[in-house]
């Protein structure tokens, strides 16, 4: 096999390929259908200090070439998971982080220092959920604010930082700038855009919440493009994020820029998606004489 390693903002991983936030439970849900342990690491479902019911049914609709979602950051709030679900992630061996959502940034540092002695490797600071009513999208969208909130994690735990980003800006270079120079470690991208499906039986949305957050392979060429922009900016990991389904889709983020790569949406209709993934990058490697994946971070505009 190649190198498929990783190091990613001090987090040690067996290769790139990690959970997105909010699609792949606790691993222990993909237990019997593959070996989560080989994952490069596992990110939580998005954790609230309290517990969340979430948004109002209908929660989901599937769109030409995606998914979108308006779950509302549904989780049992921090201490139930730490009490109740970290143990068996970590049993897995692999990275776990935390993904953490609040909706001021108090609440940040409140979730940043009580997750960081409980084993969790590192954490990713959510601050562009589009689907929740308060926190989210308000404090991920101004510069200034994305920083403020940044800098009170950063000063609240040992712990990497990584800080996941909306796309719904005008510019997402202006964030990624801001983050970094607040003291994030690394950045995903990217987060759901925006959208809505009107019932026209009904004649109104179709989801609940009216709007939720758009994802799978409609999305990546906007995934790709903020990787590659950021990732010329930042000296700064950046972790690529958006339709992934293939080791190809993934092979562009990391052509863009990015040094990790999460696999989301891909989950609900092939649970099997992550394996076959690490396992396509590694046969790229080999048909192609790369000897360490990590090799081919940046090198479409590298070269």
């Amino acid at each position: 096999m190649s190198d498929l390693t990783v190091n990613l903002a001090g987090i040690s991983m067996k290769n790139p390929v990690m959970s997105a936030s909010g699609t792949f439970g606790s691993g222990v849900e993909y237990e019997t259908v593959f070996d989560v342990s080989s994952m490069g690491a596992l990110v939580t479902k998005g954790l609230t200090k309290e517990a969340r019911a979430g948004n109002k049914p209908p929660r989901i609709c599937e769109t030409p070439a995606g998914l979108l979602n308006a779950v509302g950051l549904q989780n049992p709030g921090v201490e139930v998971f730490i009490r109740e679900l970290l143990p068996d992630m970590l049993e897995f061996g692999v990275p776990v982080i935390a993904n953490i959502a609040g909706n001021t940034a108090d609440e940040f540092v409140y979730l940043a220092e009580r997750l960081s002695c409980t084993g969790v490797a590192g954490l990713e600071v959510n601050i562009s959920c589009p689907n929740v009513k308060t926190g989210g999208m308000a404090l991920g969208t101004v510069p200034e604010v994305a920083a403020e909130v940044v800098k009170g994690v950063v000063q609240a735990t040992d712990l990497p930082v990584i800080v996941k980003l909306t796309p719904n800006v005008t510019d997402i270079r202006e964030l990624a700038q801001a983050v970094a120079e607040a003291g994030a470690d690394a950045i995903s991208l990217i987060n759901t855009l925006v959208g809505m499906v009107i019932d026209v039986d009904k004649r109104k949305p179709f989801l609940g919440n009216c709007v939720g957050g758009l994802s799978g392979p409609a999305i990546r060429p906007v995934g790709v493009r903020a990787v590659w922009e950021v990732s010329q900016l930042v000296d700064i990991p950046v972790i690529g994020m958006g339709g992934i389904q293939t080791g190809r889709d993934a092979l562009e983020y990391i052509l863009a820029g990015a040094t990790a790569v999460a696999v989301g949406s891909a989950f609900f209709h092939d649970p099997l998606a992550a394996v076959k993934i690490i396992d396509e990058l590694d046969q790229y490697c080999t048909d192609h004489c790369v000897e360490k994946l990590q090799d081919l971070v940046g090198a479409a505009w590298k070269e």
